[in-house]
């Protein structure tokens, strides 16, 4: 979601000049790519650019291709091939080793479903959402280039027409949690849509106050995340109120925001303290718990909440991660901080965290 927002910042600046846009995104991947689908990089006529569709080999023929859209105001799908050895193709010999299909939209206030409105209105909500976009059409009612954002069953087949394929498409992408590209039949007509899943950014809740919770901070915002600091208020310096969208008093009986895509790091560095916060923690449905400090102060813990009988379940000691954060030998608050945040991004991408020249198959599911 942080591309995403770049890019929606990135088109409110150039409209005050008035430049013509453009929007690539990443809709298919066949192979190894460095981006995936739903990759984006935003266009000006004049050249500039923001976002990404690969680690920078795609970008500058994207960018002329872009320009080209913004000319015709017409939406064109580029398929580049690395997989072939042809020295006319660009992309070849950088050993990404697949086809990646970009679509290129040019961006008009004409449109009804306008792609960048769509997305703002898609990050507005803290939940997950799907997006559908039309890459390639027959079927009158959506036309190439249309996004949609699902809000509810009734008014996406208004939108679309009392389009019920598609409408199980979406389904599939919020079940499945993933993104895919969709060939269906609409009233005898051919449809192509990237059928989008898009996550809300994790929320990090950080519990304590100490100088050690600003270079997690200060990570968590490079990365996107929402960020939360439950600590006294009086003993925070200014970073804290800078980087965090929320400042929760340690004396407030208010919970936090608390949802499937949260986390929460226990760094107060005071038993008492971090006990208590364990409690209120065991007692919401946050999946991620990061307890720092070494296991025998854990298991401290856990003796002392048997002893009020407040017993752990399985899945409690499952979402508990004590000592928190992966082994890489992390001695510093930073190089903590960058074990921690790397923990949290496998929990929820359901990885172990371990070498990827371990790793049997390929990098990401396909």
């Amino acid at each position: 979601m942080k591309e995403i927002k770049t890019i929606i910042d990135a088109f409110h600046a150039h409209q005050e000049d008035e430049q013509r846009t453009a929007l690539a995104t990443v809709i298919n991947v066949d192979g190894s790519s460095y981006r995936r689908t739903g990759a984006r990089m935003f266009v000006t006529e004049n050249g500039d650019w923001v976002g990404g569709i690969s680690g920078g080999c795609l970008e500058g023929d994207a960018l002329r291709r872009a320009k080209m859209a913004i000319m015709q105001d017409k939406a064109s799908v580029v398929t580049y091939d690395t997989t072939e050895d042809d020295a006319h193709q660009i992309g070849v010999g950088l050993g990404c080793n697949g086809i990646i299909d970009i679509l290129i939209t040019p961006i008009t206030e004409e449109v009804v479903h306008h792609p960048i409105h769509v997305l703002e209105k898609a990050g507005r909500e803290r939940k997950p959402q799907v997006l559908v976009t039309v890459v390639e059409s027959d079927y009158e009612v959506l036309t190439k280039g249309t996004v949609l954002l699902y809000e509810d069953d009734t008014s996406f087949l208004a939108a679309t027409g009392g389009a019920d394929a598609l409408l199980n498409e979406v389904h599939t992408a919020f079940a499945k949690k993933k993104s895919h590209l969709a060939e269906l039949e609409v009233e005898g007509e051919s449809l192509q849509c990237f059928v989008e899943f898009l996550p809300p950014p994790i929320h990090l809740i950080v519990q304590g106050g100490n100088y050690d919770i600003y270079p997690l901070l200060r990570l968590g915002r490079e990365m996107g995340w929402r960020l939360s600091v439950i600590a006294n208020p009086k003993k925070l310096d200014r970073t804290a109120f800078e980087l965090a969208d929320d400042i929760l008093s340690s004396k407030n009986e208010d919970p936090p925001l608390i949802d499937e895509y949260s986390a929460t790091i226990l760094m107060a560095h005071d038993y008492k303290t971090d006990l208590k916060h364990l409690r209120a923690m065991l007692d919401s449905d946050i999946p991620y718990i990061g307890l720092l400090g070494p296991r025998k102060r854990t298991l401290k813990m856990y003796a002392d909440l048997a002893k009020e009988d407040r017993g752990l379940s399985v899945a409690d000691e499952e979402r508990i991660h004590s000592p928190v954060g992966l082994d890489i030998g992390a001695t510093s608050p930073e190089e903590i901080s960058l074990s921690i945040l790397a923990e949290i991004i496998a929990h929820f991408s359901g990885r172990s965290g371990g070498h990827l020249k371990h790793r049997e198959g390929p990098i990401h599911k396909r």
